[in-house]
Order: structure tokens, then C-alpha cells, then sequence
């Protein structure tokens, strides 16, 4: 018989609906169920495409005996993460600080006021390399909660109070200058990988918002070594594991420091991300590649995760079914023997393949199996052959039995979404791809904001989830708003972003420029979290910082920049010190320090006049460049600003200052490229 998840719309919540645990999503009734009881919560958390939350639900979570153990002692309570980061962050901050590590599934035992007293991630079912079993763990939690409750209610206080008292180090509200960003730059260099690319050991994470800062940082003062550090880590990237060498799109991270074997999960956020970074390498280089990579990993998203509402689903499964045991394995989908290859290409294209794609008899995966990568040649534009094998190697792909889908919408990363496929679309004159970045703009403003602007975090199957937004919700959504208003010259988006802005500045502010995680008026948990540093995704808190620079240049809205150059404060107290942490705060900041630059196009948009000025605008690599086009008058940064002889023109400016209007390609890529 399903539990209470049965009603919920998270497709994490609903894997764990036929669970023999009495599960209870987070909601005051359970809470006030343990105090009724006298019990204490098992607090599991985890999300849909995460491989040991799968192992977990199916070596304790479905086991009948440790599943009456949990209903009889304790209350059992299960979160989405991606639905919840507030209630995850504050919880794995205590897992942290308890444990020195954290990760998912997340395990916490709390008292019925909320209060945390034990803590872990991923417990086996019996002991295991010095690890206790998950029965052990419950037994003895429920012999202390039993036996010693006045001490382990002492210890869930006395860890809140000591939360409590762990204080951001913000700094002056004052936005970090040349000399922060250099310094960062520097503390770039000490950490990269010159050998394969990116920052740091194994396991190796795409570094997006790093490589945007890099981009940023070279466009505006040239600097080769921050070119080189971000076009490397791409280019390696792209041939290696970590991306999906037959349907486009990046995995989440590699388990090695070579970018050979990923963690196979693909999640939206990551790809929207990297699609992004990949468009603007290209239009800081015009590498082959980069456009190359940029386009397939749109391709993929639009391909594999939009969903039928318009909007984009969160992510692919690491695992699928192995059709040789029946049994669900992490790569199955992905990864190629030599026989393989034969038996789709024949022996002699399957000898091309695996050069090609360095596939081996030793494998560089499990059991013989290889990932497939372009260890050799240029693997820029494939032969009539390449091309051919490729085709036939995806479409034999397509009927092993394919990776799960986690079809929640999550409003902060299809705000990601929309802003690479817009911007990607209008680079590489893709329309497709801006109608698509289009819908899933619809499908927020529809769906997702309330009629007072707040957003919900999620939605499923065009069902608007019961979760409000958090910071990022609100500035990623804008983020996209802003792209479709530049792409489109559509003021529309503007005014979506807008409104939501001003919720940002009304509802998530704290003293001095700083920024909270949720709202003023949001369910109050043991903490109310912050956190400046970027995890997989743009801290809220900079993407914020971002949004109101890019609204301010768009509008001339005053407390949008102010409320932007406080909150880069963070960035000039720990841009020189955690550099790979707050990358994106550094990349706003070179937006600031740049301008950000203003470029109105005016003109007939079927004036094939204006069109090649307004595309010389958007290719613009000055850091954060706002666009606007269309009529004289139709968005803020076009009034006052006239054709020139009756003809398109273009006008550069800075805080809304401009210089002399210019009317030829030439002429206007000589403005955008000047100090």
C-alpha cells in the first residue's frame, strides 16, 4: 500500500511512495506526530538521479524488517533535496561540521523540535570497512533517545547554539577592484591541472563558473594565461569521458583527474552551464570545437530533457539496466566493449571507432568496457565515415534500455537553461533553439510565478509544486529573463525580470549587501541558511548580485546597482582566498569593473542593417554587455536614442552615458573592444 509520498509531485519522493517505511514528507504534521509519539525523526534526504540514494532505498528502505523497526521507533521523514535546498543546507552544514564530510543520501536523527543529534550519509546493511550496518545505527539511536534523552536533547541544542554562532565573515559592502581580481587570478594558477585541465584532484568537477571568469577576466585586460586556463580545461573536457561523445551533453563530474570515467548522472544545470561556457569560448576564439560542443550539449537538453509542458526536466540517471544481467548498473547506457562495436559496425568500422574513440580490450571502465573519448586526432569535423559510424553508434545506443528521468522543473535551472539556449541560438542563428529557450520561459511566467510574482520552486507534469523559491529560484530566472529581453528585444522579459528583482531586494536582504538563501517571510528552520560559494551551480547570492547588475544596466535603476555592488562585498573578502569557490561572484565583477558596457541597436529588425549590427552586439565579449534592440523608445536603453540619417545605429554606452552613435559593423567593433 503507498505511504504519504503517494500525492507528492517530486520524482524522488514518489521512487520511495511503495516503500514499506511509513514515509512523511517534510511538513509540520510530522514533526508534530513525533512529539505526539514521544519518538525521534530519521531525517533521509537525497534526490532522484543520485546512485547510492538508489542502493540505499533498495538495501534498507525496501527491506520489510529494518522498514518496521523505523515505523515502530521513529518517524520517518524524506526530502528532495533539489525541492528543498534550505532544508538541505542547513542540515548538511551540521553534517559537515559533526563529520568533516557530507554527501547523499544524507542521514540525520532529530528531535521533534527540529534539533539534530546524529548524523551520516550512506549507511550499509550490515557493517561494513569499519562502518556500522543502517540496524545498528536505528538500535542504538533508539536505545540512547530511550535510555538517555535528557542528554541527547542537551546535545541537539547545544549543536544548534553552536550553529547558530558560526557567522559569515562579510567584509565591507564594498566590490572587489583590480587587485582582488588579479589575485584570484593567481590563486587560479596555483590550483590548475597543466597537465588535463581544471582545478584540483579526483574526482573533478566542471568548473563553469570558474572558466566564465577567465573568459571574462581576458576580455578585459588580455590576459593569455586566463585565456589558455579556460580554453584547456574545455577543450579536454570535451574529448574526454565526462562528455557524452555520441548524444552531445556532460556527465556530473569524473571520478578521475583525466576527465576519463564520469560519475554518469547528467543533470540539467551542469549542461546549461557548460552549453554557455562553450558558446562563449567560441565567440572569444571562434574554435571549432567549442561551437562544436556548445550546440550538441543544446541539442541534448532540447532533445532529452524538455519536458511536455515546455519546460526542462532536472536530470538523467548515472544508472540504466544492463541488458546481459537484467540488473540496473551505474554507465550501462554509455559505455562500449570492442565487441560491441562489431556487432553494430562490422570488424572494419568497429576498428575506426575504437581508435577513434579510444575504446580497448583492457576497457577503461568496468569489466572490459570502455567511455568513450577522442584520444587521437583533431575530432573538430568528422569524415563522411566518422560521421556515419557515429549516426549508427547512437541509434543502436538508443534501444538499450535508457538511463530514468527525473521530470521535475526546477525554476533556477531552467533559468540557466533559458539564458544558454538563447544566447547559443542567436550565435549560431539556431531560431529552434530561442523558441525553445522561449517556451520554457512561458512555462515559468505561467506556471511558476504566483500573481504577486513569488515563484515555486517546482512543478511536474504542468502541476505547480507546494515549495517556494529560494535565491537562486529568483536570480537565475532573471538571468534567463534578461537573455530572452536582449535576444528578442522583447521589454516583456525585462518586466518579468524586474518584478522578481525587486522580491530579491524586499525579501532576501540582509545588513550591509548581504544576501540570505530565503526569504524574509520563508518557514524558519534551525538556521536560516547563506552561503555566498558556488556549488554545481552560481551561489543565489552571486547569481543575485549578477541579475541586479545586468537589470541596472538595462534600466538605469539605481538601487538594483547598489544592491549589486554590496553583495559583491563577499567576493572582495574571499575572491583572493577560495577563488574555484566564487567564481561567479568574480565574473560579475569583472562585469562591473568593465561597465557593464550598454549597447542599443536601433533600427527595423528586417533591416538586414541592423541585423548585422545587432549581431556584432551580441558577440560582444566585454564582460556582462547588456543588449537592447528594436523601435526607439521600446525598452529603456533605446529611449532617447534616434536613427541616425533615417538608418539603423548603434549606440555604446556606461551607466547610461554613450558615446557618439556609429552605423557600420566596423565602426561599432572598434567601441566594443576598447578599454
Amino acid at each position: 500500500m503507498p505511504n504519504r509520498l503517494a500525492h507528492e509531485t517530486s520524482p524522488y519522493l514518489l521512487q520511495h511512495a511503495d516503500n514499506p517505511v511509513d514515509w512523511w514528507p517534510w511538513s509540520p504534521e510530522a514533526f508534530e506526530e513525533a512529539r505526539r509519539r514521544g519518538v525521534p525523526v530519521v531525517l533521509s534526504v537525497g534526490y532522484a538521479s543520485c546512485h547510492w540514494c538508489h542502493v540505499m532505498a533498495h538495501e534498507s528502505f525496501e527491506d520489510d524488517s529494518t522498514a518496521a523497526y523505523m515505523n515502530e521507533h521513529f518517524v520517518n521523514v524524506k526530502v528532495d533535496r533539489e525541492e528543498r535546498p534550505d532544508v538541505d543546507a542547513v542540515y548538511m552544514e551540521a553534517v559537515q561540521a559533526a563529520t568533516g564530510q557530507g554527501g547523499w543520501p544524507m542521514t540525520v536523527f532529530l528531535t521533534p523540535d527540529k534539533e539534530p543529534f546524529y548524523f551520516g550519509t550512506y549507511f550499509p546493511p550490515a557493517p561494513r570497512h569499519g562502518m556500522p550496518s543502517f540496524p545498528q545505527v536505528l538500535e542504538g539511536v533508539q536505545q540512547a533517545w530511550s535510555g538517555r534523552r535528557d542528554e541527547v536533547t542537551e546535545v541537539a541544542q547545544k549543536i544548534v547554539r553552536d550553529l547558530s554562532q558560526r557567522e559569515l565573515a562579510y567584509g565591507e559592502a564594498k566590490p572587489p577592484g583590480e587587485e582582488e581580481l588579479a589575485q584570484a587570478l593567481l590563486g587560479l594558477t596555483r590550483d590548475y591541472d597543466a597537465t588535463h585541465g581544471g582545478f584540483g584532484g579526483a574526482p573533478k568537477f566542471p568548473p563553469s563558473m570558474v572558466v566564465e571568469f577567465l573568459l571574462r577576466h581576458h576580455a578585459r585586460t588580455g590576459s593569455v594565461g586566463a585565456l589558455e586556463m579556460a580554453q584547456d580545461t574545455l577543450e579536454r573536457m570535451a574529448r574526454g569521458g565526462i562528455y557524452d561523445q555520441l548524444g552531445g551533453g556532460f556527465a556530473r563530474y569524473s571520478v578521475d583527474r583525466k576527465w576519463v570515467v564520469p560519475h554518469f548522472e547528467k543533470m540539467l544545470y551542469d549542461n546549461a552551464l557548460l552549453c554557455r561556457a562553450y558558446a562563449h569560448l567560441w565567440r572569444a576564439t571562434g574554435s571549432e570545437l567549442a561551437k562544436r560542443v556548445a550546440l550538441e550539449t543544446a541539442d541534448f537538453m532540447v532533445r532529452e530533457l524538455r519536458t511536455n509542458e515546455g519546460g526542462f526536466a532536472s536530470a538523467l540517471d548515472a544508472d540504466s539496466e544492463d541488458p546481459a544481467t537484467g540488473k540496473h548498473v551505474e554507465g550501462a547506457f554509455y559505455v562500449w566493449t570492442p565487441q560491441q562495436l562489431t556487432e553494430v559496425l562490422g570488424e572494419q568500422d568497429a576498428e575506426l571507432a575504437a581508435v577513434h574513440y579510444g575504446v580497448t580490450e583492457e576497457g577503461t571502465f568496468e569489466e572490459g568496457a570502455s567511455v568513450l573519448q577522442l584520444p587521437q586526432g583533431d575530432g573538430l569535423v568528422d569524415s563522411e565515415k566518422l560521421t556515419d559510424v557515429r549516426q549508427r553508434l547512437f541509434e543502436a545506443r538508443a534501444q538499450r534500455p535508457a538511463p530514468g528521468r527525473d521530470d521535475k522543473v526546477v525554476a533556477a535551472w531552467n533559468g540557466l537553461a533559458i539564458a544558454a539556449l538563447a544566447e547559443t541560438g542567436a550565435y549560431f542563428d539556431r531560431p529552434d533553439l530561442v523558441n525553445a529557450a522561449l517556451a520554457a520561459g512561458d512555462l515559468l511566467v505561467r506556471l511558476h510565478m504566483g500573481p504577486d510574482a513569488r515563484l515555486s520552486r517546482t512543478s511536474k507534469d504542468g502541476r505547480r509544486g507546494a515549495n517556494s523559491g529560494v535565491l537562486e529560484d529568483y536570480a537565475d530566472v532573471a538571468e534567463g529573463f534578461l537573455a530572452l529581453a536582449s535576444v528578442t528585444g522583447e521589454g516583456v522579459w525585462l518586466e518579468f525580470a524586474g518584478f522578481l528583482l525587486d522580491i530579491v531586494l524586499d525579501q532576501f536582504g540582509g545588513e550591509d549587501g548581504a544576501l540570505y538563501d530565503t526569504a524574509h517571510d520563508a518557514e524558519q528552520l534551525i538556521r536560516r541558511p547563506q552561503d555566498p560559494t558556488d556549488n554545481a551551480t552560481p551561489s543565489g547570492w552571486c547569481a543575485a548580485a549578477g541579475a541586479l547588475l545586468t537589470y541596472a544596466a538595462h534600466t538605469g535603476a539605481e538601487p538594483h546597482r547598489t544592491a549589486a555592488e554590496r553583495a559583491l562585498g563577499i567576493v572582495r573578502a574571499l575572491g583572493p582566498k577560495a577563488p574555484r569557490f566564487i567564481g561567479h561572484g568574480l565574473a560579475v565583477a569583472e562585469a562591473l569593473l568593465d561597465g557593464p558596457r550598454e549597447i542599443a541597436v536601433v533600427g527595423d529588425r528586417n533591416d538586414p542593417a541592423t541585423r548585422e549590427l545587432l549581431r556584432t552586439a551580441l558577440l560582444s565579449t566585454a564582460p556582462g554587455a547588456v543588449v537592447a534592440h528594436g523601435e526607439e523608445d521600446e525598452l529603456p536603453l533605446l529611449a532617447g536614442r534616434p536613427l541616425v540619417n533615417g538608418g539603423p545605429a548603434a549606440y555604446v554606452c556606461r551607466n547610461f552615458t554613450c558615446d557618439a552613435p556609429v552605423t557600420t559593423v566596423p565602426e561599432l567593433t572598434e567601441k566594443l573592444v576598447q578599454p
